[in-house]
């Protein structure tokens, strides 16, 4: 008889707890629970990191499920459009903003990768292009023209090797009609067999795909490409247009899911291997068409396109003997008092945070245990919007304004968990400051300023009185800061003119401060939490009195999109000793709010399951 072993090549194992990673197949017996079991492999989409920009009908390439594009698109489904030419970048976890598409257009094609990536054609609302355009990574040049103009076209191919074929062109006419591009001009090809528009491509320039898309109704027509000719393949089980589709690198890794299946969206998943197409028993939490996509069947990404109106979700296709928990936000106790501008900065954790002053001018105090707000000992000086650092037993407050007019004050307290004691003040009168320090008696507290004025003064406080130091390279107000008294960040905030928001980033070596690479939104009244290696920015506004729910995640290098808040909102507060496990509380949108939320980044554990004779 055959052993496990001669099969697998190992033996089965012994356990008194299940380990915390194992070898797909690996069988082996819990002692403490008298069973068997093993690692198993499952398939599923799950949320991941919206767009930057929520949109649809752009262009993708033939990228991996870790480094994605996006360019050019729509922000609505229907006359009239409103146009983009922005630049998105995926790296697997979040979006980030790239270099601008030359021109605004959507129903574009897209291949090749992230950093060697090709545009083409579309509709700038006037008319269809002939526009080409060649990615670097970092910036647009063009190439050569179309021979005709086109749009919502099968896009095959990498940035020297592409093929656009069918589609729609002037007069509203579906065509029939193949180029190929080597890098610098395209060139006629074969005809395809059923002329149609809305149809998605997949493969390479000698071996590609296309299927789906709308002749008078959707269809389930596939035809495949030789490098000069096509011919018909077997038929996909749904029938659909402006599909989601990847394995632009292969034919036979093609996937398809999501479309317009007619009158409604599709959330279904098909794999197609090169001879025909099987439905998958993992489909998209949310039907969608037109949007941008990347990967193969073993892994994949979908982001924005419309379902039926506009979406920035993004989710991702995993094969993977791990279930993920994506990163999300989840409601906690509400604050006591409903208030905006309250301890901007990074004050305490989620199971132990601290929220002091806000407006309307109050001095109340109140400390989060993680599930409940309750009521702290109140400040000497009411306030609002004054810089802090510390956590929930040990927090310096400084500045901020004692009125809702304009009052700046030099005052600090200090909060020991149970009372505020006065400190010397400020050496710069100043309000809407932030603040970095992971004790209270060693801290900084930067930018700010009276009223209608910003501020790039820095002080140092050492326990016992406030040192001006190097001063922010960009003079702000109403920032975001994070980190520590030697290794702080600064985030966002309002520049001349005032109310004009900022999307610039600074790090602080406990010398001075050093520009970064800017937020993807520019931002002001933000919540922020984390180091200066890894922090997250949350909600504010972009342009005022307009609150936002996005959020962004700091990886010590650049900004990508994260798990957006669940309620709009600026002006509140931001806890948590890391980028993975944050708390925002309070804030306003056309309301003060008392609501809070908790971050939680994401989680994967090995799909451990119970083997049975049944």
């Amino acid at each position: 008889m055959t052993t496990y072993k001669e099969i697998f090549g190992k033996y089965v194992k012994n356990y008194s707890s299940d380990p915390s990673s194992d070898a797909e197949g690996q069988v082996w017996y819990n002692s403490t629970s008298g069973t068997f079991k093993s690692v198993v492999v499952s398939a599923a989409w799950s949320a991941s990191s919206p767009l930057v920009t929520a949109r649809g009908y752009g262009g993708s390439g033939s990228t991996p499920s870790t480094a994605g594009i996006f360019f050019a698109g729509s922000l609505s489904g229907g006359s009239p459009y409103t146009l983009s030419n922005q630049t998105e970048e995926y790296n697997g976890t979040g979006w980030a903003v790239g270099g601008n598409y030359p021109i605004s257009v959507y129903f574009n094609g897209g291949a090749g990768t992230q950093t060697a990536a090709l545009g083409f054609g579309g509709n700038t609302g006037p008319a269809y292009v002939t526009t080409t355009n060649e990615y670097d990574g970092s910036a647009w040049t063009a190439g050569g023209s179309l021979p005709s103009g086109k749009g919502i076209m099968a896009s095959i191919g990498t940035q020297t090797a592409a093929v656009s074929a069918s589609g729609f062109g002037p007069g509203g006419v579906n065509l029939n009609t193949t180029e190929k591009y080597d890098g610098s001009a395209w060139t006629a090809s074969g005809n395809v067999n059923t002329a149609r528009r809305a149809v998605t491509g997949s493969g390479i320039q000698t071996t590609g795909v296309m299927f789906g898309g709308f002749t008078t109704t959707q269809v389930t027509t596939t035809e495949e490409y030789n490098g000069s000719t096509w011919a018909s393949g077997n038929n996909m089980n749904t029938a659909r247009s402006g599909v989601v589709s990847g394995g632009g690198q292969s034919e036979t890794d093609t996937f398809a899911a999501g479309g317009n299946a007619g009158p409604a969206r599709t959330n279904a998943t098909e794999f197609y291997d090169g001879t025909s197409w099987t439905t998958q028993s993992a489909t998209l939490a949310t039907a969608r068409d037109s949007t941008a996509t990347g990967g193969g069947q073993s892994g994949a990404y979908v982001a924005g396109g419309f379902s039926p109106s506009v979406t920035g979700n993004t989710e991702e296709y995993n094969v993977a003997s791990t279930i993920i928990t994506p990163a999300a936000w989840a409601s906690g106790g509400n604050l006591g008092t409903a208030r905006r501008d309250g301890g901007i900065g990074s004050v305490g954790t989620q199971t132990a945070g601290l929220v002091f002053g806000g407006e309307p001018v109050t001095a109340a105090t109140e400390e989060y245990d993680g599930t409940s707000w309750s009521g702290g000992g109140n400040l000497n000086t009411a306030r609002r919007k004054p810089g802090s650092f510390g956590t929930q037993v040990s927090t310096t407050a400084a500045g901020g304004n004692t009125s809702v007019g304009d009052a700046p004050t030099t005052a600090a307290e200090s909060y020991n968990g149970t009372s505020w004691s006065s400190l010397t003040g400020l050496n710069t009168t100043r309000q809407a400051a932030a603040g970095a320090g992971s004790t209270s008696p060693a801290g900084i507290v930067f930018g700010g300023g009276p009223g209608g004025t910003n501020s790039a003064a820095t002080e140092s406080w050492n326990g016992s009185s406030w040192t001006t130091v190097n001063s922010l390279n960009t003079a702000r107000s109403a920032l975001g800061g994070g980190g520590t008294q030697t290794s702080a960040l600064a985030f966002g905030g309002l520049i001349p003119p005032y109310f004009t928001s900022t999307g610039a980033t600074e790090s602080w070596n406990g010398t001075s401060w050093t520009t970064a690479n800017s937020m993807n939104l520019n931002r002001a009244n933000v919540a922020s939490c984390g180091t200066q290696t890894a922090a997250l920015v949350s909600g504010g506004e972009n342009v005022a009195p307009t609150t936002l729910a996005t959020v962004e995640l700091w990886n010590g290098t650049s900004w990508v999109t994260a798990s957006s808040l669940a309620t709009n909102r600026a002006g509140f507060t931001g806890s948590g000793g890391t980028s993975t496990s944050g708390l925002v509380a309070g804030g306003y949108n056309t309301t003060n709010l008392n609501s809070t939320e908790e971050f939680t980044g994401e989680t994967s554990v090995e799909n451990v399951k119970t083997i049975t004779t049944s």
